[in-house]
């Protein structure tokens, strides 16, 4: 027997548009038949997007599920031969579950229903779906194929499970969200299957933003030696091939160098504003550009992810704005052509400090002040995205999440929160990447001393320890769960510590009213920290 061709659908499901991606899918179809594949992947719930979160709990949604995966049966018929693998939800005698079905010649020749239910991180399949228990082992043009649905992979009884049912090429279909590095985890584990079983595999993931979360491809296969010899490029769609020999072994074929840290943490910003504005139908954004680093650096995002005719930037500044910041944001705009304005808000405040004048009258001046300022831009960015429909793209990063320093209403008001995730040290890496293309970020933004302009000589560490400091307090305590003892001991000044971890828990209730923004840490502030905000424990 000679080799076969396995196809990867690395696609970009919208999730909901069931027609859409039926669509989607059946063009995969027609393209990786016409290149003489015989067996077709696409990634977990290919045909609804994931995750679809409450929509499971509709009947109305699982029903029209059903009614397409119907349909898009009698369309992939035409393909004589080829077996498609189509993940999806159906309600089975065990209840609803997250199912993959094998389509070849207008019938289901073989399903499986996942068993390891993610309920960690950003996950939350316990919620909606019941764990299946049985392996799925169907032969196509003389091989043996096991399949599995991602969270399997992370454990090993499916594996080993496909492999005693008579496995001799593992299958993973996948929608495995991104985080930095996790393309290397995802390779070690999955060596440790073929070490323990000897079958080679083929890895097929998701692309695409979706919501918080970014899918970042990288489809991949691994032969029966834990050696890579295919692997596809991160975000961004794509067929992909790998040919399977006589032997139930892959050979070598397409490998795609992977990025840099720096390359896979921009390219997921970009992706991850690029689906949120184009699958939500938004004309384009508008950001508050400050002259500083942090809105430099997502006007560079928003451009390359949406094209500069697309974007727009206003300059709002007060009495405290240097004139080094409007020339450096007046170059940042001519540097990738897009709309810039200036409008003073002088005029505002003052207006807003007459009228609480009398309420305010013996007090001292304080952040009260400050925050008038932060509100007035906020308002004008909002006025000018209900009178064009643009969405608001907010500057705040993740160091200054984490401890509050932001202004509710203010610079913290937008639809979608770009560097959300993304600590003030890796800003400044993110930008010199970006520069290394195209010196399109002035050098001076990033050399000056970080200020939010507010007052007189102001400077981000009259109120904050150094963001090196701050940011590894707060990777230690948020993301690694590291306690106070424990950061201590790394070598961090336990005045630091203290004052860091303290502001972290004061500012939850400002957190959940920030927006959306693209997660790319293991843990993001969103939907997988789930703090309370009333609460008096302190660690």
């Amino acid at each position: 027997m000679s080799s076969q061709v396995i196809a990867l659908a690395q696609i970009n499901p919208l999730l909901g548009d069931l027609p859409g991606n039926a669509r989607l899918i059946a063009q995969e179809a027609a393209s990786a038949f016409a290149q003489g594949a015989k067996l077709l992947l696409t990634p977990e719930l290919s045909l609804t997007g994931y995750p679809p979160e409450d929509l499971l709990l509709r009947p109305a949604f699982i029903e029209a599920a059903q009614r397409e995966l119907n349909c898009l049966m009698i369309e992939l018929k035409q393909f004589t031969d080829l077996a498609v693998i189509v993940g999806h939800p159906k309600i089975s005698s065990a209840g609803l579950q997250n199912y993959a079905s094998v389509l070849r010649n207008g019938e289901v020749i073989a399903s499986y229903a996942k068993q390891e239910l993610p309920n960690h991180e950003v996950f939350d399949e316990v919620r909606y779906f019941t764990p299946g228990d049985e392996a799925c082992v169907f032969e196509n043009a003389g091989i043996k194929y096991g399949l599995i649905l991602c969270e399997d992979a992370w454990h090993v009884g499916p594996a080993i499970q496909a492999h005693e049912a008579g496995a001799q090429v593992l299958l993973v279909l996948n929608a495995s969200p991104y985080h930095l590095n996790k393309e290397v985890l995802r390779i070690e584990v999955l060596r440790q299957h073929v070490d323990q079983t000897k079958m080679p595999l083929v890895y097929v993931n998701a692309v695409g933003g979706q919501d918080e979360l970014v899918f970042d491809g990288g489809s991949f296969a691994l032969n029966a030696d834990g050696e890579i010899v295919m692997a596809m490029p991160q975000f961004e769609a794509g067929l992909g091939f790998v040919n399977v020999n006589s032997s139930a072994n892959l050979e070598m074929g397409v490998i795609t160098p992977t990025f840099s840290v720096e390359a896979q943490a921009y390219q997921a910003l970009v992706l991850g504003v690029r689906d949120y504005v184009q699958k939500n139908h938004f004309p384009g954004v508008i950001i508050g550009l400050s002259g500083g680093v942090d809105s430099a650096l997502v006007l560079a995002i928003a451009v390359d992810a949406l094209g500069a005719d697309r974007v727009r930037t206003v300059m709002m500044a007060s009495r405290y704005t240097a004139d080094i910041s409007w020339i450096d944001a007046r170059e940042m705009a001519q540097n990738l052509h897009v709309q810039y304005d200036e409008i003073p808000i002088s005029g505002p405040v003052d207006a807003l400090e007459q009228s609480l004048a009398e309420q305010f009258k013996g007090l001292n001046v304080d952040a009260t002040e400050e925050n008038l300022q932060a509100r007035v831009r906020g308002t004008l960015l909002m006025a000018l995205s209900n009178k064009t429909g643009r969405l608001v793209l907010t500057t705040g990063n993740k160091s200054e999440m984490a401890v509050g320093y932001c202004t509710l209403y203010g610079d913290m008001a937008g639809g979608f929160a770009v560097i959300k995730d993304i600590a003030k040290t890796l800003v400044y890496r993110l930008c010199a990447y970006r520069n290394s293309i195209a010196p399109v970020i002035p050098e001076r933004i990033l050399t000056r001393a970080p200020s939010a302009e507010l007052r007189p000589d102001q400077t981000d560490q009259d109120s904050l320890p150094s963001y090196e400091v701050l940011d590894g307090i707060v990777e230690r305590y948020m993301e690694q769960n590291q306690s106070i003892a424990q950061i201590v001991a790394a070598g961090f000044d336990p005045e630091s510590v203290e004052k860091v971890t303290r502001l972290i828990k004061l500012n939850e209730y400002k957190r959940r009213q920030a927006p959306p923004g693209v997660r790319v840490t293991t843990r993001a502030f969103g939907r997988d920290w789930r703090y309370p905000i009333t609460s008096q424990f302190r660690a």
